[in-house]
This record gives structure tokens, C-alpha cells and sequence, in this order.
């Protein structure tokens, strides 16, 4: 790359754009915990209880933080910080942010990394990335309250259902998620196979044993010996 494309990557306004962008995410997660603490008392949670199920959320988040991090730094290299750091923010997935960057280098003819990869290629990226991430948040930002109502509707008639519906959904979602990465090759199969064994087995050690600490645990040691197999099965 030129010196002219990796001056774009750190311009003033980039960062003014990005940090603008973090403080609104900053500001939205506050808002969810605060939020979030009222609810619980709403429906009855104890102190004690919101408080390990905000340690929890916090422990689980280790294992993405490693391995987004990981992506984030070669990341870095390609688009430069600004950029990075205001499209993780928001998306918090680097795999889609990184194909996306891809796609946009592609269109203008050019690709990461490359001599060909000019400020207009640049500018290529920034506006795919962005656009491309715009319909979910409009999504979101139009119908949550809509399907909010929904739901409340569907709870008032069959509690029962919202229940199996919602767990359905989650389900779904995260068993796509897993299954689209666990195709690629016998790595990550092994992978997620090795995660999925290791979080039952710590659930059923932590059940059996009394220690409810492991339980808070469980998905970041899963997600860590999932990495940890994968890798050693890449090697072989």
C-alpha cells in the first residue's frame, strides 16, 4: 500500500467518526444494564442473583475477546484503527467485517493490502462496510418495539409458547452459526465438537460437585479447549 492510503487510515475525522461511534455504544450498554436492574427487580430477582448473572456474562466474554482480538490486530493492518475500531464496535464480528472489506477492495478492482489498493479503493471499503451493515440496525431500530408487542401478546395467551419459541430461536441461531464454521475442514469440526463435549461436562461436573463457580466458567473454558483442539488437529 502507499503512503497517501495509509495516511487516510488515521485522518482526524475518522477518528473524531469513530470515538463518536464508540461513546454511543459505550452509552447504549449502560442504558442495557440499567435497564437490565430494573427489570430484575421487576421480576423478582435478588441483588445476589443479578449480580452473578452480570459476573457471568462478563466471565463469557473472555473467550470471544481472545479470539476477536486475534482477527482485530490483521484487521488493523488492512484498514487501519479508525475503521477497525468503529465497525467492531458496532458489529462485534470481524469475520463479516473482514469479508466485507474484501468485497468492497473486489468492486473497485483492487484488494487488501495490494499496490492497487488506492484512497478511492479505500473509500470503496468504508462505504460497503457501512451500508452493508445498515439493515439490521434498521431493523432493529424500526420493529423492535412492534415484535416487543408481539411477543407480550403471545405471553399473555400461551406462556408456555413464548418460552419454546424463544429457545427455539436461540437455538437456531447459535446452532447455525456453529454448524456454517464446523464445515469448513476437520480443524473445526474437531473444534466445535471438543467446545460442545467440554461445556456439558463442566455443567455436569459443576452439577453433581455443588460448585456454582464453574458453571459461571463454562462457556469460556469450552470455548478455550475448542480453540486449543482445533489448533493441535490443524498441526497434525
Amino acid at each position: 500500500m502507499t503512503k497517501e492510503v495509509m495516511t487516510a487510515f488515521s485522518t482526524v475525522p475518522l477518528w473524531m467518526i469513530a470515538f463518536t461511534v464508540i461513546c454511543i455504544v459505550i452509552f447504549q450498554a449502560l442504558m442495557f444494564i440499567r435497564l437490565a436492574k430494573k427489570a430484575a427487580i421487576e421480576v423478582g430477582m435478588t441483588s445476589k442473583e443479578v449480580k452473578t448473572a452480570m459476573k457471568t456474562g462478563l466471565i463469557g466474554s473472555i473467550g470471544p475477546f481472545f479470539s476477536l482480538g486475534i482477527v482485530i490486530i490483521s484487521l488493523i493492518a488492512l484498514i487501519g484503527s479508525p475503521l477497525t475500531m468503529m465497525r467492531i464496535g458496532i458489529i462485534g464480528s470481524a469475520s463479516t467485517e473482514a469479508a466485507a472489506a474484501e468485497i468492497g477492495a473486489n468492486a473497485f478492482g483492487s484488494s487488501l493490502g495490494t499496490e492497487s489498493f488506492t484512497v478511492e479503493a479505500f473509500s470503496t471499503v468504508v462505504w460497503t462496510m457501512c451500508l452493508g451493515g445498515m439493515g439490521w440496525l434498521l431493523f432493529t431500530f424500526l420493529f423492535t418495539k412492534s415484535l416487543g408487542n408481539v411477543q407480550n401478546k403471545l405471553k399473555a395467551k400461551n406462556p408456555k409458547l413464548m418460552g419454546i419459541v424463544s429457545a427455539a430461536a436461540m437455538m437456531g441461531a447459535f446452532g447455525y452459526l456453529a454448524v456454517e464454521k464446523m464445515v469448513i475442514d476437520i480443524s473445526s469440526a474437531v473444534a466445535g465438537f471438543m467446545a460442545i463435549f467440554t461445556l456439558f461436562a463442566v455443567l455436569f461436573f459443576a452439577k453433581k460437585t455443588g460448585k456454582t463457580w464453574l458453571k459461571e466458567w463454562s462457556l469460556a473454558i469450552a470455548m478455550m479447549v475448542g480453540m486449543y483442539s482445533g489448533y493441535l488437529m490443524s498441526l497434525i
